[in-house]
């Protein structure tokens, strides 16, 4: 398998030529991109290009895609980006009730339309906050996908279970749905505070072999992106994670 590296993993740990070469020297064949590496896209895809890596992910905020997705669509066509994935909403920004959720959702459905219009896949990308339950019972992630029925989702295991929920029966529902992954670990209860509570892949507590089988199996996901949002030191996430993975 082609394992992705999630940039963001790196972002304390300049400068991106060394990143790059450590990434590719580790075994990876692509990266995913962030908000972070996009100033100067010629000049980051020909370090890419240096490292013999490719982007075929890459996040682009909702600020960005609804205010200038040109200017998104340019930077994700200079990387080589096919699936434009939407990462995340502040705090202050999330609905708190489902009519907000699914309004929120046709947003998403939007942006999906004009990426595709463009040539691009597209999808959400989800965190903890999408599985807790609204006011009526229901879940942010639900009211999502139902009000964009034509977008992808990326899905963060290590989130869905932050979130209280459990990966194997969104992977059940929604599996047709599911483009991408993030491939994420967690530490056991009180370990690597340091991390804020994540581990290097194969290395936490996610049963990474059951539901490597049913992303593989029930899924039409092609693209798995290694990624810590903490990591102590980067090169030994990028390494031991590798050689977990490559062990599933």
């Amino acid at each position: 398998m082609n394992w992705s590296f999630q940039l963001y993993s790196a972002r304390n740990f300049q400068p991106w030529d060394g990143i790059l070469e450590m990434v590719a020297d580790a075994g990876y064949r692509q990266v995913e991109g962030f908000g972070g590496v996009y100033d100067d896209p010629p000049a980051f895809r020909k370090k890419m290009d240096a490292n013999g890596l490719s982007m075929p992910t890459g996040h682009f905020g909702i600020d960005m895609l609804e205010s200038d997705f040109a200017k998104a669509g340019d930077i994700a066509k200079t990387l080589g980006v096919t699936d434009i994935i939407c990462p995340f909403l502040m705090p202050d920004q999330r609905p708190k009730d489902r009519a907000g959720w699914t309004a929120f959702g046709k947003r998403l459905a939007k942006a999906g339309a004009a990426a595709k219009k463009a040539g691009f896949d597209f999808g959400w990308h989800n965190h903890n906050f999408e599985f807790e339950k609204l006011p009526d019972g229901s879940m942010p992630m639900n009211a999502i996908l139902e009000a964009a029925p034509e977008i992808g989702w990326e899905i963060d295991v290590a989130w869905v279970v932050r979130g209280g929920a459990d990966p194997l029966e969104w992977i059940d529902r929604y599996g047709s749905r599911i483009t991408a992954v993030h491939v994420k670990d967690i530490a056991p209860k009180g370990g690597n505070a340091d991390e804020d509570g994540w581990a290097d892949v194969g290395h936490g507590t996610i049963d990474w072999k059951t539901i490597m089988k049913a992303l593989t199996g029930k899924t039409p996901a092609k693209v798995f992106i290694m990624e810590h949002d903490k990591p102590s030191d980067v090169g030994r996430f990028a390494r031991r994670s590798i050689e977990a993975a490559n062990r599933l």
